[in-house]
């Protein structure tokens, strides 16, 4: 009998003192109350960045842990790094309402943790029991999250829609999985590729795998999967919003990265047929529907529809270059989206956060710091050069040229025209229509702020030096190819 070997907990040591910090903040939030949220605030950043020193002082070297259960790369490091920055984020723009609105609940912070620690583990998953585990500790804090103003009808609504498709979709997962086990008996992912390659495409096999893609399109909102996204993005409190629209994207799109490029790499000419249906649709609805809303919340979450199509499209290459250009394309959304909630959650009038597209009418008159800001942004959203998000999506289309894939391209770049026009509305509306009403006088937080300008920063400077981002995106794809 071999002795437990306490190395071998070296490599989840971020998600270890995560759990253990969450924990501990619970019990202080237990005996201290609501009183005690803006604290648990400040000591969960805290505790994010102290994560986030962990992840980058791990060797990147490729390690596997709980009986290959779970595998540290450059890969997953990079991903778990973003990560933590999303949360630490969606915590910042979160400080005031703790600290002042109806919002102030000490289980905010501790479910936001909690949701991470899943999200951390879902890019490190390496067999199916893992991936299954992680993702439904992302999911179960979400649902809570989105229900959590409870004396609110929308936000109740908000809860039990996101809960009751959560469980579909994993239901979809659990049962692509008991196909999969039944024809390969094995979770693994490093042995279901092996008995793939061996056995080819047989149709249990593919019908597993279908089922498996289905519960996680659900998790990115891609078409048509996406019933979900508009109405709890709406009906959630805006800084829960924030929280979905930043971070679980990015862990569920690397997830996709290592199943197809893992344990589903021979079944490639199969799945990209369903990945070119998926993008492709999450495109088309994503640019079309948002043409014609009038609430802020819900034109973001067809933006994000649309995001993880055009995201979608650099799984298409199943290469390096192409898995990549994806990673590059999650961090600038990530940072351009916390930056752009950063300053809708700072436009209020009567104390209560705009959410109508025409109250943002004459912010530029107003406000003309946050406007500019917002129109920054959203140039950077559709895509303008040379900000950021034009290089996000360069790089997207360049790996899929290389790759053949023209008239997915094509489409691509159409949708993203047509997209463009609901983001210029935004500008439009801030700079050229009457005001109706005034906005409050009273500064919004210094946290919203902070992440307001590096966010701007960030997508105003990215052309100075792209290449430090590039190349450790490059360095983290070629360790999923090994």
């Amino acid at each position: 009998m071999t002795s437990f070997q306490w190395q071998s907990l070296v490599p989840i040591l971020p998600e270890i003192t995560m759990a253990v910090g969450a924990m501990a903040l619970l019990m202080v939030g237990v005996f201290r109350g609501d009183k005690s949220a803006q604290l648990l605030n400040i000591l969960s950043i805290g505790l994010l960045l102290t994560v986030l020193g962990l992840i980058l002082g791990i060797t990147p070297f490729t390690l596997t842990t709980l009986n290959n259960a779970l595998i540290t790369d450059s890969f997953s490091q990079f991903g778990k790094a973003v990560i933590a920055v999303g949360l630490m984020a969606a915590l910042l723009l979160s400080h005031r309402d703790l600290r002042e609105g109806v919002m102030g609940r000490f289980e905010f912070p501790v479910l936001v943790l909690l949701s991470g620690i899943g999200m951390m583990l879902m890019v490190s998953a390496n067999n199916f029991l893992s991936l299954y585990v992680a993702l439904e500790l992302q999911s179960f804090p979400l649902y809570v999250l989105a229900a959590l103003r409870r004396d609110n009808a929308q936000s109740a609504e908000a809860g039990v829609k996101y809960f009751i498709l959560g469980a579909l979709s994993s239901g979809f997962l659990l049962f692509g999985i008991s196909l999969l086990y039944g024809f390969a008996g094995t979770l693994d992912f490093s042995l279901l590729a092996g008995t793939l390659m061996q056995n080819g495409a047989v149709p249990g096999a593919v019908i597993g795998m279908v089922f498996v893609l289905t519960g996680l399109a659900f998790k990115i909102s891609a078409v048509p999967f996406h019933m979900w996204t508009p109405d709890v993005y709406q009906g959630a409190p805006t800084i829960v919003t924030s929280l979905f629209a930043i971070v679980p994207k990015i862990a569920a799109i690397l997830l996709f990265l290592r199943l197809l490029n893992g344990p589903f790499a021979p079944l490639t000419p199969d799945w990209i047929q369903i990945i070119i249906f998926l993008s492709i649709a999450s495109m088309i609805w994503g640019a079309l529907a948002g043409l014609v809303q009038q609430n802020i919340k819900r034109l973001l979450a067809y933006s994000s529809i649309g995001n993880m199509g055009y995201a979608l499209l650099g799984v298409l290459a199943a290469s390096p270059e192409g898995t990549a250009s994806v990673l590059l394309y999650m961090t600038i959304y990530m940072i351009m989206t916390a930056g752009t909630f950063a300053i809708i959650l700072s436009v209020t009038r009567h104390g209560e956060g705009v959410e109508s597209l025409h109250g943002f009418a004459g912010l530029s008159k107003t406000s003309p710091a946050k406007a500019y800001a917002l129109a920054a942004l959203m140039f950077s959203m559709s895509g303008i050069p040379p900000l950021a998000g034009f290089f996000g999506k360069l790089f997207v289309f360049q790996s899929l040229l290389e790759s053949g894939f023209y008239i997915v391209a094509v489409i691509g770049v159409v949708t993203s025209v047509v997209a463009a026009y609901y983001y210029l509305k935004i500008i439009k509306i801030m700079f050229f229509d009457e005001q109706q009403e005034s906005f409050d006088d009273a500064p919004s937080s210094q946290a919203r702020y902070f992440v307001a300008a590096l966010s701007l920063a960030f997508v105003l400077f990215f052309i100075v030096n792209p290449n430090v981002l590039m190349a450790t995106t490059r360095i983290a794809a070629q360790s999923l190819f090994g």
